[in-house]
């Protein structure tokens, strides 16, 4: 079959193309650059999902369309937001509709919940984003769920928890650095909440699954072992025989500074972080389970994976195009390390 990624050069993108690829499919892949490492039998069109003739081109003799493409939440990118995550994936959404495609995959995000509940979110839990990125992202899944609707295209809408693994770095990049120069590392009040990760290969593993199942319907995925941030985070400490302590943050005050520092422009960490990263947040896997999907990695597991390959590849040359795949420009975390 032929399968057309859009963002298909970004971090899910590029092993859902990876992935296909290695299972005998044809595919090509939509983005505004181009990964210099991606096989040369994958197709390769240079366009935004904003340029409708670009999109229509790219679907000619598409039976699967994986919408990747989207603005994440790191890019801090505001209004345009609704242009890439709303509008884009209206554009790919119709065209998909003239191709007469036969599925779509959308890949979402957890911040269409909003601040998590205190319990595991489920396919009950209400959908409340509570920042720009969240809210386009929700907004694009009810438009890509409208349209294929109306036109019988089945639908797998897939929301991943924070994804690690081999290349992953973006905001945990700045983690692994902290760790890997013996800084101090900060939780925003105890650090006692649990936070839920996926590997990249676990992602794969359910993504291939539920295609080839080709029931449609919106699966929250996320590893089955997890424990609190900090106990996490403190695991990862030892594992690096690093001297960082994890330390803990008054929660009013850390959320309040990190809000006028990000409205500064000063910091990278946005809303969705700042909002987010003290309070419960994980999936109800077992509708995953009770599918056949098994998770190989726990998040210790993820986090030593991708810390030694951080460590082994520091001094490589990075993907700039790609944020989930870049290092992260830290502004003023850089003078809070020099402290730390």
């Amino acid at each position: 079959m032929k399968h057309l990624i859009t963002g298909g050069s970004g971090f899910i993108g590029n092993l859902a193309a990876r992935r296909l690829r290695d299972r005998g499919e044809n595919v090509r892949l939509l983005d505004i650059w181009a990964d210099p490492s991606r096989p040369n039998d994958i197709e390769f069109v240079d366009s935004s999902v904003l340029n409708r003739d670009g999109v229509a081109k790219a679907m000619r003799g598409v039976d699967v369309v994986h919408h990747n493409a989207a603005l994440v939440a790191q890019t801090g990118a505001g209004r345009r937001y609704w242009d890439v995550n709303v509008e884009g994936t209206r554009i790919v959404a119709e065209e998909a509709a003239k191709a007469k495609v036969k599925a779509v995959i959308h890949i979402s995000t957890t911040a269409v919940f909003g601040i998590p509940p205190a319990s595991a979110i489920t396919s009950d839990t209400p959908l409340c984003p509570v920042e720009p990125y969240g809210k386009s992202k929700l907004a694009g899944e009810k438009i890509m769920a409208d349209i294929c609707a109306r036109h019988d295209i089945p639908l797998i809408t897939i929301r991943p928890r924070a994804t690690l693994g081999a290349g992953r770095l973006g905001i945990f990049q700045v983690l692994f650095e902290w760790i890997r120069e013996n800084r101090n590392v900060y939780v925003i009040g105890s650090g006692e909440n649990r936070l839920q990760f996926i590997h990249a290969h676990d992602l794969m593993d359910f993504y291939m699954l539920a295609l080839d199942a080709g029931k449609a319907g919106t699966y929250n995925v996320g590893t089955d072992r997890f424990g609190t941030l900090r106990g996490d985070l403190e695991e990862l400490v030892r594992y690096a025989g690093s001297a960082s302590r994890v330390k803990s943050l008054p929660e009013t005050l850390a959320i309040n500074a990190l809000r006028i520092l990000y409205y500064m422009h000063v910091s990278p960490l946005v809303p969705w972080h700042y909002l987010t990263y003290h309070k419960e947040c994980h999936f109800d896997v077992a509708p995953l389970l009770k599918m056949g999907w098994r998770p190989r990695y726990s998040n210790t597991d993820m986090l030593h994976e991708s810390y030694d390959w951080y460590c082994a590849n520091a001094g490589l040359r990075t993907i700039e195009a790609s944020p989930h795949r870049s290092p992260l420009r830290q502004g003023i975390l850089w003078l809070v390390k020099q402290a730390s």
